[in-house]
């Protein structure tokens, strides 16, 4: 009894992999709809994996690359705050080809195509990988890369995390024409890890885009309502190039929005709070937030506007007081605001 009952057991599990395996999306096959991205086309044989590609968003990139004291890499300076058509792609390549000789590859391409490098990483870059995942972790949202890799072994792996740390390489720069040059960051590792016997590389390419503007309307009700309801209001009519203080034009419906407020309230004082998010130094993001808020209140103040500069403050809290976590670039585009606030 305890053989067939084990026997039993045995050929259910089978069963169940089984229709595991059938269940699971096909491997080895590119993603329906999805392409090679106009600028980078991929190693010869690679299957695309994953895409996922933003008409308009937000990406950060590293920009470059030192020794800590203790001999590991880390990134130098400010990240790269980008803005813009934004595509992710991942690529597995043909089983048997190495890291180094697809890494080798893309460089080689790239270089023929006249790509400028700002920094790259060839080897002992595993510390590295992980600082890059605090920047902007690609993986986390890697939902869009559908399916699984296997081991010789018939083990397998979801694409959700076919990059890893082991022989990771990393490689920043530019493509294109002067002027509407793009930044590239490609990152080839193994594939989940060694017992894949597969190679995965990660394409992000940012092209310079404008937003499209004019989709959202600012009624000066909705900031009253939110003045009485909470005694602050986001403004999210108001627009600023990345790290820049000056007022875009599209800020115009918003700034129209909050004189009218402030013209149907004739007693209202106000603060104008700027707010970043925690990327870079302190004190430039406390100079940042208190720049944008005051160039708001500069907006208001002037014509066409002329609101009495004693009713407005400016203040910038730089990151002291986040709405989300900064942990990805969803979280760390909410921080990045500026709030009307009753004194």
């Amino acid at each position: 009894m305890k053989i067939t009952a084990r026997l039993t057991a045995a050929l259910l599990a089978v069963v169940a992999h089984a229709s595991a395996m059938a269940a699971d999306p096909p491997s080895y096959g590119d993603l329906p709809g999805a392409a090679d991205h106009a600028l980078i086309k991929r190693f010869a044989g690679s299957w695309l994996a994953g895409q996922r590609t933003s008409n308009w968003d937000a990406a950060a990139m590293p920009s470059s690359v030192e020794l800590s004291k203790s001999d590991k890499r880390q990134f130098k300076d400010t990240p790269l705050n980008l803005e813009g058509k934004v595509t992710q792609t991942v690529y597995i390549a043909p089983r048997g080809k190495s890291n180094l000789e697809v890494w080798r590859n893309y460089e080689q391409a790239l270089n023929a195509a006249g790509f400028k490098k700002r920094f790259a990483c060839e080897r002992d870059c595993f510390d590295l990988y992980f600082a890059w995942l605090k920047l902007s972790d690609p993986m986390k949202g890697m939902v869009w890369a559908k399916g699984y890799v296997e081991t010789p072994s018939s083990g397998r792996y979801s694409l959700g995390s076919a990059l890893s740390g082991d022989e990771g390489r990393m490689l920043v720069g530019t493509l294109g024409k002067p002027g509407q040059e793009a930044t590239v960051l490609i990152y080839n590792s193994l594939a989940a890890n060694a017992t894949t016997g597969l190679v995965a590389t990660y394409v992000q390419v940012v092209e310079p885009k404008p937003m499209e503007t004019g989709q959202v309307t600012v009624d000066p009700n909705a900031l009253q309502a939110g003045l009485v309801a909470e005694g602050r209001v986001t403004l999210t009519g108001l627009f600023f190039d990345t790290g820049k203080t000056e007022l875009k034009p599209e800020s115009k419906a918003q700034l129209e929005a909050m004189a009218e407020l402030l013209k149907n309230q004739p007693t209202l004082k106000a603060w104008i709070v700027g707010h970043t998010d925690n990327v870079g130094g302190f004190d430039a993001n406390q100079t940042l937030s208190m720049e944008r808020a005051r160039a708001v209140v500069l907006a208001l103040t002037a014509a066409p506007y002329k609101v009495d500069p004693k009713r407005l403050s400016a203040k910038g809290l730089a990151s002291l007081a986040p709405v989300a976590g900064n942990g990805d670039e969803a979280g760390r585009a909410r921080n990045r605001r500026v709030e009307l606030v009753a004194q």
